[in-house]
């Protein structure tokens, strides 16, 4: 874990034994995984600074000494707020992850469209004087609950993305599904494509892109004859737990575009993303955020 100080627009990075001996360019580009786009702006501004100082980028560094890289500057936000109160669920100088209500967008679907969570985050920003604007790393559906993660400056994004990108940033959820489920735990590896015959709605097809979904049942409920799953993503395709789950017999209670039964006392489908496993960006300490289940 590196060890790491916020001064003004610094992240002072403390060099750690293993990376004594490198230059400031090779730092930049194999460790701390800085995007081109950036390392020229810091390049061309003379922005980054090694023992306070401006140091030619190819002097080579020393464990114990300090590395400055401006990756807390100012920036406009071009989001319009939207005061929602907020349930956060982790919070620090990078990144927040906030726990989503069912029934709000992650962010706007067009420009008219300006009371999502983004939104709701950017008024955040603007009430706490964080002068950049609120990144969102990956999604949730507009009826799905539970824990999204944002990042609160440009590096931050950059590093998460990739760390999405890559696989690294496990999401898990927990679906209340109609019938009783037999099998212990499963995986459904099943492509999901676009439904032809109806906008919005996805289907398992051989055409699709691949899509994996690991599911362990948590609590059989026989009375309502619903069942309690958590589902790990190895993909994140638009509806895939969804899809996966009524492939296999059991729809989302709710769920009627999927064939899940109305429930008197449930909202919409019953779908919640109660935990997220990732590595802080910067001090790469691993992190396990989660989010209260809705229901039991």
């Amino acid at each position: 874990m590196l060890e790491i100080n916020k001064t003004d627009k610094f992240a002072n990075i403390t060099i750690p034994d293993k990376w004594n001996g490198k230059t400031i360019e090779d730092l930049l580009k194999d460790e701390l995984h800085v995007p081109k786009k950036m390392v020229h702006q810091w390049r061309m501004n003379k922005s980054l600074y090694y023992k306070e100082e401006t140091h030619p980028w190819s002097v080579k560094i020393t464990a114990g000494e300090t590395l400055s890289i401006p990756i807390y500057e100012e920036e406009e936000n071009p989001i319009p707020p939207f005061d929602l109160p907020l349930s956060i669920l982790y919070e620090d100088e990078d990144i927040l992850v906030i726990n989503k209500p069912a029934g709000l967008n992650t962010h706007p679907v067009n420009e008219k469209d300006t009371k999502t969570l983004l939104n709701a985050v950017s008024h955040y920003f603007l009430v706490k004087g964080i002068q950049t604007k609120p990144r969102h790393i990956h999604r949730l559906d507009k009826d799905t609950s539970g824990a999204i993660l944002f990042a609160k400056h440009a590096y931050a994004g950059a590093l998460l993305d990739a760390a999405l990108a890559e696989g690294l940033i496990k999401r898990t959820y927990a679906a209340l599904v109609c019938g009783i489920v037999q099998k212990e735990a499963g995986t459904v590896d099943a492509p999901i494509g676009r439904d032809r015959h109806r906008a919005g709605k996805m289907r398992v097809s051989p055409s699709g892109k691949q899509a994996i979904t690991h599911y362990k049942v948590i609590k059989r409920m026989k009375p309502d004859h619903l069942t309690l799953v958590s589902c790990r993503l190895e993909t994140g395709r638009t509806h895939q737990i969804r899809v996966h789950m009524s492939h296999i017999g059991h729809p989302l209670a709710g769920d009627v575009l999927y064939g899940g039964r109305k429930y008197a006392h449930m909202n919409g489908q019953t779908l919640h993303a109660y935990r997220l496993n990732f590595l802080q960006p910067l001090t790469r300490q691993k992190l396990q955020v989660e989010s209260p289940l809705p229901w039991s």
